[in-house]
């Protein structure tokens, strides 16, 4: 049994309810901007949205003002929740600390749930704002699972909230009737307390955050009794496979699962831990709907590279708001490049932005990165490339290590020898001390590129 979102926390709430509604500027069809931080505010502006026929879009309330401003004019909302009375914007909006008077209870005008069940921006990874309107509509069976999470989970989400998938999992737990633990901001030992505290079930990372976890001495990881979890789940970016091997000794192969799809949910894979130990590197196994082509949109043989195109649902099929889509006679693609081993198994290589072609050899970051954070002092790693005279592109290294900590050139080229091949290797490093990427495990590639090129352009052409 289906029934519209905005009904679901009545259907498992207790008597007494109240309904809330956030004013007269919304109408059925529109959509409701929100930019406000990771709080139980949040969840009320969420919900207000669906019950008056809107689209909720989550935006980060950090934005600065001219990208923030570039996402509104794309999405043209009826209303913003949470914009600064500072912003120079011509929006309807209501602050962060609005609270409404008179009846909360008044009759809303009747609307059939058939908007899109959310909005979601991106485009930080390639500078260009995009939307991504979802296909499905906003309806729920409150009796059956989201996302692997089951009625009565205890649901623990520490990203942000204008994340995809911060987002889906913490509604996804309330649509079910769980309880969903939020975090304001991700810290690593705090997560593993309230896990302890709250009895967690279900939890979702990105690799970011268990890599960050990890780091923890060994001592603080098992201060705390985390027996509790049923499901951990990492998706969002490669999983470096150590660092998953760690935690399915840490966890056991029986919690452990990994997801592969996008912003879009165009469709997806889904891999265990007990797979992944049969199948090192993979993000499951292929299916129907998915195809693996090449440049010119034919099908690939196994363990031939090519772009991955999945097949949704005709009344599921998201739409972009300020970009085109990866589309070939209905297949879709996210723009991830991988291949299909003789196993049956997907292993990805890189988004296809990403890649660079350094002497002629195809390089791709995500690969030097999961290798470079398996050496004990990096915290985290982001490669791209530099433009070169000789090579056309090098590969650059920006790794973030503690104030208080070094590592060498040298240290870093030997420890890539032991898990790469030669040619993958760095010809620069740059040691930095803070985080490259934010909570939901998301970088800039473009930004840090181009902050390297205008900061020292005449270097950027050294072989």
């Amino acid at each position: 049994m289906h029934i519209p979102m905005a009904k679901v926390l009545a259907h498992h709430a207790q008597p007494g309810a109240t309904a809330i509604a956030c004013g007269d500027e919304v109408t059925p069809g529109s959509i409701v901007a929100i930019l406000l931080p990771n709080g139980i505010e949040f969840f009320v502006a969420t919900f207000a949205t669906w019950k008056l026929g809107a689209t909720p879009m989550p935006l980060s309330h950090r934005l600065p003002e001219i990208e923030r401003e570039d996402m509104l004019k794309l999405a043209r909302p009826t209303l913003v929740v949470g914009l600064d009375a500072r912003s120079t914007g011509a929006w309807t909006r209501i602050p962060a600390d609005f609270h409404p008077t008179g009846a909360g209870d008044a009759p809303l005008p009747r609307a059939e749930p058939k908007q899109p069940w959310k909005a979601i921006g991106s485009g930080g990874s390639t500078g260009r704002p995009k939307l991504i309107v979802a296909g499905r509509p906003a309806v729920v069976d409150p009796a059956q699972p989201q996302y692997t999470i089951l009625p009565g989970d205890i649901v623990l989400v520490p990203g942000p909230m204008y994340h995809q998938g911060p987002f889906i999992f913490s509604t996804g737990g309330l649509f079910v009737g769980g309880k969903v633990v939020v975090m304001p901001h991700f810290d690593p030992e705090e997560t593993l307390a309230l896990i302890e505290r709250h009895h967690v079930t279900w939890t979702y990372f990105v690799p970011t955050m268990t890599h960050r976890i990890w780091r923890l001495d060994e001592d603080v990881r098992n201060r705390f009794d985390l027996s509790s979890l049923r499901i951990v789940m990492s998706t969002g970016a490669p999983w470096a496979p150590w660092l998953k091997q760690e935690w399915i000794r840490w966890m056991g192969p029986e919690k452990i699962l990994e997801g592969y799809g996008g912003t879009e949910e165009q469709g997806g894979l889904l891999i265990t831990g007990l797979e992944a130990l049969a199948h090192p590197g993979s993000v499951g196994k292929a299916h129907d709907d998915l195809r693996v082509l090449d440049e010119d949109g034919n099908e690939v043989a196994a363990g031939t590279l090519g772009e991955l195109y999945f097949q949704a649902p005709a009344d599921e099929q998201h739409r972009y708001i300020g970009a085109d889509d990866h589309d070939r006679d209905g297949w879709r693609s996210y723009g991830d490049l991988g291949h299909i081993g003789e196993d049956g198994y997907v292993y990805l290589s890189d988004r296809r932005t990403d890649m660079i072609v350094s002497g002629g050899a195809n390089i791709y970051p995500a690969e030097v990165e999961g290798a470079l954070e398996a050496h004990p002092i990096v915290r985290s790693a982001v490669v791209i490339g530099l433009p070169d005279d000789d090579l056309g592109q090098r590969v650059h290294a920006i790794v973030d290590i503690a104030e208080d900590r070094f590592v060498s050139d040298d240290d870093l080229q030997s420890h890539l020898r032991e898990h790469t091949a030669s040619f993958k290797i760095p010809r620069t490093f740059e040691l930095v001390h803070q985080p490259l990427r934010d909570d939901a495990g998301k970088v800039r590639r473009a930004a840090l590129r181009d902050q390297r090129l205008v900061a020292n352009p005449a270097s950027q052409k050294q072989s």
